[in-house]
């Protein structure tokens, strides 16, 4: 193939550094679709928008990429693909069969496994020491058609998701660069993703970051990990007030004797968990500002009564 026409479909870190490979190599991006940022989230990532207006790539942010006018225009454009690189919406099986030699999706881990939502935080949530970045064939069914090409990072046990996300980003623009000639050979690989050895997961909201003081201690710390900022962080409250783990670590000491919950020891801020080991802590927040261990003590003693299970302690 001399040269190749695609349509992307892009957003976050993972759109921008894909969409930078495919013009790279040389293929004609005819437009992008990419969304809107919402002022209520956090945006901590770069901009596909701003990447377009860089290269003079015409975009388009609709609400919603199942309109008849998008479909004309896709098909107007002739693409010979279509790439999906972390933009948010499902896109119509209609749309799928558009591009001439087929569509294909950035998945932020080894597929079969995590498929769907948010996959890196659920991988660091459970504990893994390996994910990555996949891309396959789109299929009405998400993330289940043919492997085209992946690449593995290592997930280190302090790594948090945010420091995870960094490298998948890195694995996703080396898996599209690698595999990136053959495809434009016409030669895509397809190799199997054998769903019944995966697993597939929803969506997060900030409400699920809430401590169970209960869990084990490492459970908790992967929580932590997690969802640690810039994402909503995990949270634990006193009384009505709210408190975030903004940084932590597992202590070094199995044996603190100490009963569940947020508590302060030696001028140091202590979670602990249901199996007597604890973390760490930091960085305590409240509302976004740090939160000192004089300050936490006051709002232990001051507490009559603990919602979700920690105890009030008393100044060690």
């Amino acid at each position: 193939m001399s040269s190749a026409r695609a349509v992307v479909f892009a957003y976050h870190n993972v759109g921008v550094r894909c969409l930078k490979v495919l013009l790279a190599r040389g293929v004609d991006v005819a437009f992008v679709v990419t969304h809107r940022d919402n002022a209520s989230e956090n945006i901590w990532f770069e901009s596909v928008a701003a990447l377009c207006d860089e290269h003079g790539i015409p975009y388009l942010t609709p609400d919603d990429p199942a309109t008849p006018e998008l479909r004309e225009k896709l098909r107007a454009a002739q693409p010979d693909f279509l790439f999906s690189f972390y933009y948010r919406h499902m896109l119509p099986a209609d749309l799928l069969t558009i591009a001439k030699h087929g569509a294909y999706n950035m998945h932020g881990s080894l597929l079969p496994k995590y498929r769907g939502r948010v996959p890196v935080n659920w991988a660091v949530l459970h504990g893994e020491s390996e994910t990555g970045a996949t891309l396959h064939e789109m299929t009405v069914k998400p993330d289940a058609g043919a492997i085209a090409a992946q690449v593995a990072v290592p997930i280190l046990p302090d790594d948090t998701a945010f420091e995870v996300f960094g490298k998948v980003t890195v694995a996703a623009e080396q898996a599209l660069w690698n595999v990136l000639p053959t495809m434009l050979a016409g030669q895509t690989p397809r190799l199997p993703n054998d769903l019944a050895k995966g697993s597939y997961f929803g969506g997060r909201k900030p409400e699920d970051g809430r401590i169970d003081w209960a869990q084990p201690a490492q459970s908790i710390y992967n929580l932590h990990r997690a969802v640690a900022p810039p994402y909503p962080g995990a949270w634990t409250t006193i009384g009505e007030r709210r408190f975030v783990i903004g940084k932590a670590r597992m202590a070094r000491q199995s044996d603190l004797h100490l009963p569940q919950g947020l508590t302060v020891v030696d001028d140091c801020i202590y979670g602990v968990g249901g199996d007597g080991r604890a973390l760490l802590i930091h960085e305590l927040l409240e509302g976004g500002r740090p939160v000192s261990p004089q300050q936490l003590q006051h709002a232990l003693k001051s507490a009559s009564t603990e919602p979700d299970g920690a105890a009030i302690q008393k100044n060690q």
